[in-house]
């Protein structure tokens, strides 16, 4: 076994049971012997090598490639013994050399232009909408929910979280609302049903933006709710109100003024703002160069270091902060466990690889939320400071009266079925 990676592991992997066999067969053990055991086997030196010198990449690509096999528990299994162990730690020197390169050159990797977001979203959103109605609840929401109760199932936690957002919202029948990274449109419809407003939907993906509008068709809501395949520096307001949920972490933090300048523009002068993003505890950083190179090109998780100052920058108003912690991580345990159960209808739309790609996507996800210093974060936002009541109680008496009004999440039918 590579020394380095075997004085690696020794150093971590206190708590747990590791077993891990090199590529010549001898096998190593590490940890206390507690927990769920794990054995992992490498196939050849050089994933060994490439493991250790760069583990950010590499260690989700051998997977994908085959040569770091997971003979017993599951690739969560590995991930979670070894992250939870090293915790927020800092690495060996050579990858803190990395980190940092990576750091500097960010804003070179997020220079997300109009032509390039398009095709940055592009990648991940307009895959076959089958492989998303295989783990994703029936109203295909696609971004963290919110668990009420720890037994909470997810198409309750999703629909909890919708109706968390709009009680921030502090929303009056007929006003006119734009929702930036619409999605599959469960959101606006949410808003457009329960409030009677006129709600526009923006997207750059071709899928999301064909989907929602049917959606919109299907339920009777095209009157009131309209989604465009458009970039949001496009539009022109005023919106009385703006929600944008899981859209942020694409902007590119050379961006991030210009985001908040063009919200403060398109939102009326007594108008509100809920910014739902994901976030990370441990300050500015960079994308994981796995995610950035297969899953997510152009994203970047911000520090609330970096966007609070942004807000202040372009004359608006912070009037409410919350931090979802373990919401994430459990949104995202519930769509692992439901791709797995379903893992051989996704190999018939792609391939093995691509299934060992996206099984490593969501176990990386998810540990990241619980060891790796990950959560969400939900900013309102105003104009004016007058724009809301003086007290919270309004988002509390809002979301008990949605909570009354709510019924199951309507299930996502093809348009024609």
């Amino acid at each position: 076994m590579d020394q380095l990676l075997k004085s690696f592991l020794t150093r971590v992997v206190k708590v747990g049971s590791l077993t891990v066999v090199s590529a010549d067969g001898v096998t190593h053990a590490f940890g206390d012997g507690s927990g769920i055991p794990v054995r992992v086997r490498f196939t050849t030196a050089k994933a060994e090598r490439n493991c250790i010198l760069n583990p950010g990449l590499k260690v989700g690509e051998c997977f994908m490639d085959g040569t770091l096999v997971v003979e017993e528990g599951t690739i969560y299994d590995f991930l979670a013994v070894v992250l939870s162990n090293a915790g927020l730690d800092r690495p060996g020197w050579w990858i803190r050399a990395e980190e940092t390169y990576r750091y500097l050159t960010r804003r070179l990797r997020q220079n997300n232009t109009q032509t390039r977001a398009r095709s940055n979203i592009a990648h991940h959103y307009d895959l076959s909408g089958e492989l998303y109605r295989l783990f994703l609840d029936s109203d295909s929401q696609y971004s963290c929910a919110y668990f009420e109760t720890p037994d909470t199932d997810l198409a309750a936690a999703q629909l909890a979280k919708k109706r968390h957002i709009a009680a921030k919202l502090a929303l009056e029948p007929g006003q006119r609302v734009l929702d930036i990274g619409s999605g599959w449109g469960g959101m606006g419809l949410y808003i457009a049903r329960h409030f009677d407003a006129e709600v526009t939907g923006v997207t750059l993906s071709t899928e999301q933006y064909e989907r929602s509008n049917a959606r919109a068709a299907e339920l009777g809501l095209s009157d009131r709710v309209k989604f465009e395949l458009t970039d949001y520096r496009d539009l022109d307001g005023p919106y009385d109100r703006i929600v944008s949920v899981g859209m942020f972490e694409h902007v590119g933090v050379g961006y991030f003024e210009d985001y908040f300048r063009k919200c403060r523009s398109l939102l009326a002068d007594d108008g509100v703002m809920l910014l739902h993003s994901i976030g990370r505890f441990d300050g500015p950083g960079d994308t994981n160069p796995w995610v950035a190179k297969y899953i997510f090109p152009g994203g970047y998780i911000p520090a609330m270091s970096e966007v609070i100052p942004v807000i202040e920058r372009t004359g608006l108003l912070v009037t409410d902060v919350e931090i979802l912690r373990l919401h994430y991580a459990e949104t995202l345990k519930a769509w692992r466990e439901r791709f797995m159960a379903r893992r051989d209808e996704a190999k018939a739309l792609y391939d093995e690889r691509f299934c060992r790609m996206w099984e490593f996507y969501l176990a990386g996800s998810e540990t990241a939320f619980r060891y790796q210093g990950m959560m969400n974060f939900q900013i309102q936002i105003a104009r004016d400071q007058h724009a809301l009541p003086l007290t919270r109680d309004y988002m509390i008496e809002a979301e008990t009266r949605l909570r009354e009004l709510d019924s199951p999440p309507i299930a996502y039918r093809e348009a024609g079925e």
